[in-house]
């Protein structure tokens, strides 16, 4: 779907993509091969024609960066078949609700899941999070990543970057993780059905008082936060592609 876009092309907007789709112009192939068919003035045809031109040389490469800096950020959910290959489905768990310490990160790349832990190996998590290149979170705007980026101070986070949270209120669901999956039908564990936010922290602290019970729910409870993303994105993928409007 990257490769029907055309709003990360200065100077295109929603009308102008729209205008390119109703000539029959799906992809940048189709652009490339009738540029003109679009029916817009010579500089811009020029213009878009040299942009498309170097999307198709950065997609060759895979160069994440690009389009996340190109790409509006509510738009990098289209990035998501192209860079399938490369996703992270990240969580994070602290000492309290307001992200004070990271004591646990969730990675879910599709196929396993890693958790680090504070004091063990969550050091790691600085350098492997740089081989995705494509990050997806709930509220990991506001919360995941900030918390992240002062734990680690030299991360930048230069992937493209789906909040599901943001994502699910312009499809008109509104509410945390856990609601949003109940209303999908999507189910958790016995064991972790119920859990919450303050749940975290409280097996956090118990496990600090020596319970390795604690820690092993809490580990099972943020691999289900990681691993249930993933239904919710292939549930509102196609839903935002209808929505845009997108040919085909």
């Amino acid at each position: 779907m990257l490769s029907s876009s055309y709003l990360h092309i200065p100077g295109v907007g929603p009308k102008t993509e729209q205008r390119i789709w109703s000539q029959g112009l799906s992809t940048w192939g189709d652009y490339l091969r009738q540029p003109s068919r679009a029916g817009l003035s010579a500089a811009a045809t020029a213009r878009i024609t040299d942009a498309v031109r170097l999307s198709l040389d950065r997609l060759r490469q895979e160069d994440h960066r690009f389009f996340a800096s190109a790409l509006p950020r509510r738009e990098h959910w289209r990035a998501y078949p192209e860079f399938s290959r490369r996703i992270a489905y990240l969580d994070i768990e602290t000492t309290n609700l307001y992200g004070d310490n990271v004591t646990i990160v969730g990675l879910y790349d599709g196929a396993d899941v890693r958790v680090y832990q504070k004091g063990v190996d969550l050091e790691d998590f600085r350098e492997d999070i740089e081989h995705y290149g494509l990050i997806v979170t709930f509220f990991g705007s506001c919360f995941d990543l900030p918390y992240l980026c002062r734990r680690f101070p030299d991360l930048q986070f230069g992937q493209l970057h789906i909040d599901l949270c943001h994502v699910f209120r312009r499809l008109g669901l509104t509410g945390g993780l856990k609601r949003i999956e109940h209303a999908l039908g999507i189910e958790r564990s016995p064991e972790t059905e119920g859990l919450d936010g303050w749940d975290a922290v409280r097996l956090w602290r118990e496990w600090e008082r020596g319970s390795q019970e604690a820690l092993d729910l809490l580990k099972a409870y943020n691999k289900e936060d990681v691993r249930n993303m993933e239904a919710l994105l292939r549930y509102a993928y196609p839903r935002l592609k209808e929505k845009a409007g997108f040919p085909g």
